[in-house]
C-alpha cells in the first residue's frame, strides 16, 4: 500500500515508483499528477500524429529539460524515455 503523500500528489504509487527510480520529487509529482489527470495518455493517436506544439506542451508538463531546442522527433524520443 503506497504512502499517502497528501492532496498535492494525485497518484501516490506512481510517485513512489518514480522516486525509487531516481526522479526528483518535483518531476515525480508532475508525472504522477499528469498521469492521474489523464494528460499522459493520448488515445486519439500516436505521438507521431501529434503536432510539435502538443508534444512541447506535454514535455513541459512532465518536466523534460532542453525541450525548447528539440525538434519534433527529439520531443517524441524524450517523452517516450520519461
Amino acid at each position: 500500500m503506497p504512502k499517502d503523500h497528501g492532496p498535492q500528489i494525485k497518484n501516490d504509487k506512481l510517485y513512489e515508483d518514480l522516486r525509487r527510480d531516481g526522479n526528483s520529487k518535483e518531476k515525480a509529482a508532475r508525472i504522477a499528477n499528469a498521469q492521474a489527470r489523464g494528460t499522459l495518455d493520448h488515445p486519439g493517436g500516436t505521438l507521431e500524429s501529434r503536432s510539435k506544439a502538443e508534444l512541447y506542451d506535454e514535455a513541459k508538463e512532465i518536466g523534460i529539460e532542453g525541450r525548447s531546442k528539440m525538434d519534433k522527433d527529439d520531443l517524441i524520443d524524450a517523452i517516450r524515455d520519461r
